[in-house]
């Protein structure tokens, strides 16, 4: 079945457009590569799409600049004369802008005033007031920043301190409740101890008659 002629207009769709691009783009990158291997041709090619996008083929055996040097000396045109003129007037521009601010530089640390009139100098003055009131607010803003972090630190060192005094007074009153919870423990101990040998004591001996081993039935005899 025949294929339908395409009517060659902008595709409105813009999805259907970078299809379009990128499918005739890559038909033609195939085209210039047979030229070169069928044809010994050297064949360079340069397309922007819509988005800014830039692809290129050049011959793998020449480059993009040998082709567009070749193109200029075979038609007789310079195709950056135009573009070397206009970089060559910003150049003089930015050297014309490079030599005032360098002026005004010299002439802000008392040099270069013997050229400058009356009306120069009260300028000049003007700004280097102005300049200075500038510098002098952003230092005491500086300055006052500086003393306020201090003021913070000194701050957070002194609450540092007070809760390291708070933890180091309850170590102590823990550590003398533990001593005296020890003392208690050993005077308990002490007393049961006591109690225990008394009661040993009359245990052996319930009516306290016989001492240091005495004779018992001498005493009963008694």
């Amino acid at each position: 079945m025949a294929r339908g002629k395409i009517q060659i207009k902008k595709i409105e769709n813009s999805t259907n457009r970078q299809v379009t691009y990128s499918k005739r783009r890559n038909g033609l990158f195939k085209k210039a590569h047979e030229l070169t291997v069928l044809c010994d041709a050297e064949v360079s090619l340069v397309m922007v799409s819509c988005t800014d996008k830039v692809h290129d083929y050049t011959s793998p055996s020449t480059t993009t600049k040998r082709i567009f040097d070749q193109y200029q000396q075979t038609k007789g045109i310079d195709l950056w004369s135009s573009h070397y003129k206009i970089m060559k007037e910003n150049l003089e521009k930015l050297k014309e802008v490079n030599m005032k601010i360098r002026r005004e530089m010299r002439q802000r640390m008392g040099q270069c005033l013997n050229d400058l009139s009356f009306q120069d100098l009260q300028s000049l003055e003007s700004d280097m007031e102005s300049a200075w009131r500038v510098i002098h607010d952003r230092a005491d803003r500086v300055l006052t920043n500086q003393i306020e972090t201090s003021k913070k630190k000194a701050r957070n060192v002194e609450q540092i301190n007070r809760k390291l005094q708070v933890e180091l007074v309850s170590m102590e009153l823990q550590r003398a409740r533990q001593v005296v919870e020890i003392i208690l423990l050993t005077e308990n101990l002490e007393a049961n101890v006591s109690l225990f040998v008394m009661k040993e004591a009359m245990d052996q001996d319930p009516y306290g008659l016989v001492v240091n081993g005495g004779d018992y039935n001498s005493v009963m005899g008694f």
